[in-house]
């Protein structure tokens, strides 16, 4: 079994930046769970409203564990990819843990933990992927692409619009969250900050298909049956090419995150019934 170093040992952790600009803060205690998030309208140390709204995804959690919520850095170079978003993230992992830890990604955040389990199994312990796939399905990865072109353009409420219509399980419920997403503007993912921009752009064109059987860790996929953004069918495909990987499908449920209950009740089941 794989040794993780008592998170007592590791260094303090700052509510701020690293110097490498990653922002990250943490809650509770005992053994480590690092937590990266889904789209978020900036990578600065997340404030008010936004920071209220991370937190929420992190009370569900077990509360035993110290989990590290950690966003990408800001400043990204044209042409990042999902890849290099994960290479960020092992670098700040083997700086602050001795050994494997485990790690939990939401939406975007799951992408990203995919593609860190496959290149960096270093630093992977036991892997919970949350409404994530190894590929966008068709209306997410049109949605990303519509996203990032209105926030190149200068259209923030348009982006807006566009990313809500993923909140919604049916084709009616859609075109009602895009005129929500419409009027409530900028107030969610911002007015076009560039790192957005980039990170919607490398979701856009990420598929690690071929890599998922090289993801030997311990592995939970859960989603909702209705997800618009993947679907179950890429749910159910991600699960079945990891060789340690099960799948929890939340019937009824979309686009969902640690909150719903369905998917905290896998996320604690999980972690609970697999020894480290």
């Amino acid at each position: 079994m794989r040794q993780v170093r008592d998170p007592a040992t590791a260094r303090p952790a700052r509510q701020r930046p690293r110097e490498d600009g990653m922002p990250y803060f943490r809650v509770g205690s005992g053994p480590p769970l690092a937590f990266l998030p889904g789209l978020t309208p900036h990578h600065r140390q997340p404030r008010g409203r936004q920071r209220l709204f991370q937190l929420s995804q992190l009370k569900p959690l077990p509360s035993r564990h110290e989990v590290w919520w950690i966003n990408r850095r800001p400043g990204l170079p044209p042409g990042v990819t999902m890849a290099d978003l994960a290479a960020d993230y092992a670098s700040m992992l083997r700086e602050r843990f001795a050994g494997p830890i485990d790690v939990l990604g939401v939406s975007t955040g799951g992408s990203i933990a995919l593609q860190l389990a496959a290149d960096h199994p270093d630093v992977v312990d036991r892997l919970v992927v949350v409404s994530a796939a190894h590929r966008l399905g068709p209306l997410g990865r049109a949605v990303a692409h519509e996203a990032a072109t209105q926030l190149r353009a200068g259209r923030p409420r348009r982006a807006n619009a566009a990313l809500f219509t993923l909140l919604g399980t049916r084709p009616f419920g859609r075109r009602l969250l895009r005129g929500a997403g419409w009027l409530l503007g900028p107030a969610v993912f911002g007015t076009g900050d560039r790192d957005l921009v980039l990170t919607l752009e490398a979701e856009e064109t990420f598929d690690i298909e071929d890599e998922l059987p090289r993801i030997t860790a311990s592995t939970l996929v859960v989603g909702g049956a209705l997800d618009p953004c993947y679907g179950a069918e890429l749910f159910e495909h991600t699960a079945a090419r990891m060789p340690n990987a099960e799948l929890t499908l939340c019937g009824g449920k979309g686009h969902v995150g640690p909150q719903s209950r369905p998917v905290a009740r896998a996320v604690r089941a999980f972690l609970a019934a697999r020894p480290r």
